[in-house]
């Protein structure tokens, strides 16, 4: 492989944070060093991002964990951050709480523990982060707000802190303060009060997982300051705020990237691994979100590092931010420290420096082009890139560098055949001086670390169509998961249940367990609803037994063709299928059931099992109660197609068993 280096001539840089001195770039520490690299990671939640990894067969489950995990082979993270499971919609789709009500605790529901686990098991280095989005409802006793009770709250986040340890082996390092519309001071000091008093003291807390704005509160209130060891932002735009820095603490961009995952969103990615710390001085950076692992026309469909969301075929795509994120994670450590000497190049780009402070040096450089780099937010201000000669000088204890390992990533947008992480011949130093002949859309690490590698798995599957044919019984006497395979929950939460009081054929059922509206972040619908399928289904039926648990209140449906999910569930669209406790039924066209399509009497009661059918083709819909027609022809003329469904009519207990579905595109 030919290099583009040449021979350069050297002048100081004087500042850091500036261009290179006539494109010079000094990398020195014997002024001092920078600040201390925290690390880089993933964001599984906020919500229900990885809900389809968990369903994946080996070995592919495991090849996935290792491109996200595992040290020198793909994007091996720092930092795994989860979500909190609060019961509610949290983006794209609902994680369960550890409590659903006061005096419930379960530290098994969800997947959240496993992927803790699983990360840990490749990495015990690695860095746990819990953060809640929403709470059970009894949490804001009554309100859609979680701080008026300050003491209840932080007992429930540290009792899921607690549970992580005792019952996972897991140590959480950090918990971040909901929500990023606004945050509590009162709540962040009682919550370092209890975290202290069980002991957790060197669980730190993160606020306030929003804007820099606390830090104004922090530097007036000693014990708010105290409390908080590090100040994390949203998408920050690479750029803090001056009272940020006064405060003295780290300071992170604890949830970025957001981003399709594509190559301008790998582009994007480079240029804010680099700019967070070169701009803003953000020594952690988070992506939201971990893998795209839920359905993709949910909302931000593939948003993830890499991408998993056919468990069915067994299919997944290993994305260019997985790579871009390894010309950083596989070469420095969280402990490393920034250089001072780090910034832009003269011609447009970046570049930072770290150290392990005994005699390892990395350089990350990105010259990612404006529309090449453009993240979903914030706006991105107009800049110029183009290619350039960049030299760079080692001084202080890096003089006596003599040769640095090279691995380079190349977007080629116009030929459309990049080439990401490639490993390069080393680089041979004459007077600690290199120079790089920089195109436009690349990333280069230059390293005296040697153990990087480019990881690779035998192919993935192909893709494939959800299964036009697709049955599920819940006979599952010892789930892995408490949530069934493929179904998403919208708002509400379905999980296996074991009905000890029915000696039948229905034991084993999926059961909707919340009896109370969350305390939400987003919007969450007034009815409970799950999805499953693909998106494209036009002409299908469902067929699933229900059981209504609310005495003349109670109401279930099925569904097709739902047009939407996560933070939109409330405006979702379709064919929905009601039976109801008193004996009546409905067929609307939306999950709200204001459009009536048909309606009538069905003689339906709770506590009873009953078999509903529901067929969706072309323009007109028939429905079946117990293997008979209650209805048919009602007209529909859109959504043209959507996903399957179940759920009830409002927060209450409901069980759903044989739940099938065939479809035609």
């Amino acid at each position: 492989m030919k290099h583009r280096f040449l021979t350069g001539f050297v002048l100081f840089l004087g500042l850091s944070l500036s261009l290179c001195s006539s494109q010079t770039c000094v990398l020195n520490d014997k002024d001092g060093l920078g600040r201390v690299f925290d690390g880089i990671g993933g964001l599984s939640g906020g919500g229900a991002t990885s809900r389809l990894l968990v369903n994946y067969a080996e070995p592919y489950r495991s090849q996935i964990l290792d491109y996200l995990f595992k040290p020198n082979f793909g994007a091996s993270l720092h930092i795994l951050k989860v979500e909190i499971g609060g019961d509610a919609q949290t983006t794209d789709g609902t994680e369960p709480s550890h409590m659903h009500y006061e005096n419930d605790e379960n530290y098994f529901r969800g997947y959240e523990w496993w992927l803790m686990k699983e990360a840990k098991k490749r990495n015990p280095n690695i860095t746990l982060i819990g953060l809640p989005w929403a709470f059970p409802g009894w949490v804001g006793h009554g309100k859609n707000w979680p701080y008026d009770f300050p003491d209840i709250t932080a007992t429930y986040v540290v009792n899921w802190i607690l549970g992580a340890k005792q019952c996972h082996d897991l140590d959480i390092h950090y918990v971040g303060i909901w929500n990023e519309r606004n945050y509590d001071s009162k709540y962040i000091k009682v919550l370092r009060n209890t975290l202290d008093k069980v002991g957790l003291t060197g669980v730190g807390i993160i606020a306030a997982d929003g804007d820099w704005s606390i830090a104004n509160a922090m530097l007036v209130d000693p014990y708010l300051n105290e409390s908080v060891e590090a100040i994390g932002a949203h998408y920050p735009g690479t750029t803090t705020v001056k009272e940020a820095l006064k405060t003295q603490k780290k300071l992170w961009s604890s949830e970025d990237y957001s981003t399709f995952n594509n190559e301008v969103g790998g582009g994007c990615w480079a240029r804010i691994l680099n700019q967070n710390y070169v701009n803003g001085l953000m020594t952690a950076t988070i992506s939201w979100n971990l893998v795209a692992s839920y359905y993709e026309e949910l909302p931000f469909g593939r948003d993830g590092l890499m991408t998993a969301e056919e468990p069915w075929s067994g299919n997944y795509v290993v994305e260019s931010p997985i790579w871009i994120t390894a010309h950083t994670t596989q070469f420095a450590q969280p402990g490393w420290t920034y250089l001072e000497t780090v910034g832009h190049l003269a011609q447009g780009g970046s570049y930072v420096a770290l150290t392990d402070e005994r005699g390892n040096l990395t350089v990350v450089i990105e010259t990612m082009t404006h529309d090449h780099s453009v993240c979903v937010r914030p706006p991105l201000p107009p800049f110029n890139v183009t290619s350039q000669n960049a030299t760079f000088q080692l001084k202080g204890s890096f003089a006596s560098i003599k040769e640095l390992q090279v691995w380079r990533s190349q977007f080629h947008f116009k030929t459309k055949k990049p080439s990401f992480f490639e490993k390069l011949a080393p680089l041979k130093l004459f007077d600690g001086s290199f120079t790089l002949n920089l195109a436009e859309d690349e990333v280069y690490t230059l390293t005296t670390i040697t153990t990087g590698q480019k990881g690779s798995c035998t192919g993935s599957p192909p893709s494939a169509r959800f299964p036009k044919a697709y049955k599920d019984n819940f006979n599952v006497r010892n789930p892995p998961f408490s949530e069934a395979p493929n179904f998403a929950d919208q708002t509400g939460v379905f999980e296996y249940y074991i009905n000890m009081t029915d000696p039948g054929p229905h034991v084993f059922t999926l059961r909707q367990v919340l009896t109370e509206k969350p305390v939400t972040w987003v919007s969450d619908a007034d009815q409970t609803i799950s999805v499953i399928g693909d998106y494209q289904w036009q002409n299908l039926t469902v067929t699933c037994d229900v059981f209504m648990e609310s005495v003349k209140t109670g109401g279930v449906f099925i569904a097709a063709r739902v047009d939407k999910g996560g933070q939109s569930i409330r405006s979702a669209k379709g064919v929905f299928f009601w039976v109801f406790a008193d004996g009546t039924y409905k067929v609307t066209s939306d999950l709200t059931g204001q459009t009536v399509l048909a309606e009538g009497q069905s003689g339906t009661r709770a506590h009873g099992w009953h078999t509903l059918s529901l067929t969706v083709e072309g323009q007109y819909a028939s429905g079946l109660l117990n293997g008979y027609p209650l209805w048919k022809n009602a007209v529909v003329l859109t959504p043209k197609n959507g996903w399957a469904a179940i759920g009830t009519h409002s927060f209450e207990l409901a069980q759903f068993d044989n739940f099938a579905v065939v479809a035609e595109y």
